[in-house]
């Protein structure tokens, strides 16, 4: 086991990506004490599965004395949950999120971070479509990317040692601002999800006996949309509402390329959909290359 880089760690929402943090700290020594926050008998759960130190539903309580602080609660609740910590966060303490949406999460921290109290937002790449402290597990950051969008002048310490929280908990790190953040984020996770919502939405308003039949009949690529689309609601709704600006640019986009290919299959272009498709398949071969598959 490491030598600890914190001596309390609080964790502010204890879902999926909330209790595998809580997990990999514990594992590998990160902090000496674990404390999680969260709202109803979620504290209760997290203490019964051992993940914790200790669990509470006072928020300041939480965080007080606590050297870093990770904020895991869906991102439309950051200002809310900021308001209420931000008496009792001690001089020195290190702020955190794993939100995947930045710049309206930092915009959302700054104006209730108190002095001498350092932000370091992060986004763990990570996750699956399930939710609730029972389904976490330490190795979910196993190989995956953990990006940091630290403000300008941010102390180089500070933001070292968020980095190798999430480096001992088995992610790769990488340093861009906010705006470039949510961009990428748009493109690589945003819109997939938004696109399953909606092909699973269509098909759950096709008449009666064909809904049941695609639900019956299912292939791989329909049970990899239902996957996705199974994710949190909550969070999902937040993310959007959040980061609305690059996934409607990034949707602009979709959209006439799809009109693009709409044309190629009305007019009997095999050339194009064949071009498209070895393109496509190039990068998903990048992607299994890369070990994000």
């Amino acid at each position: 086991m490491s030598t600890p880089l914190f001596n309390r760690v609080a964790i502010l929402g204890i879902g999926l990506i909330g209790s595998s943090l809580a997990r990999a700290l514990k594992r590998e020594g990160v902090a000496k004490v674990v404390v999680a926050g969260d709202r109803g008998d979620v504290p209760a759960r997290a203490l019964r599965l051992g993940i914790v130190d200790e669990a509470t539903d006072n928020l300041a309580l939480a965080v007080r004395e606590a050297d870093l602080v990770v904020l895991a609660a869906p991102v439309g609740a950051t200002g809310a949950v900021m308001e209420i910590i931000a008496p009792a966060l001690k001089p020195g303490a290190i702020v955190s999120d794993v939100g995947s949406v930045k710049k309206m999460v930092v915009d959302m921290i700054v104006p209730h971070l108190p002095a001498g109290v350092h932000l370091v937002p992060g986004h763990p790449v990570a996750g699956t479509e399930k939710s609730g402290p029972e389904n976490g597990f330490a190795e979910l950051f196993h190989g995956r990317w953990c990006i940091l969008t630290p403000p300008p002048n941010t102390d180089p310490l500070m933001v070292e040692k968020v980095a190798e929280m999430w480096r001992r908990a088995g992610m790769l790190l990488q340093i861009m601002t906010p705006e470039h953040h949510d961009r990428v984020l748009a493109i690589t996770s945003h819109l997939p999800h938004l696109i399953a919502y909606t092909i699973v939405g269509t098909a759950a308003d096709l008449e009666e006996q064909l809904s049941t039949e695609v639900i019956k009949f299912s292939a791989a690529g329909f049970r990899d949309f239902t996957r996705i689309a199974g994710s949190d609601p909550v969070m999902w709704r937040d993310i959007f509402l959040n980061n609305r600006e690059a996934v409607l640019d990034i949707l602009q986009r979709f959209t006439e390329d799809l009109t693009a290919l709409q044309r190629a299959i009305r007019w009997g272009e095999g050339e194009r959909l064949e071009e498209l498709f070895t393109k496509t398949r190039a990068i998903r071969q990048a992607v299994i290359d890369a070990r994000q598959a």
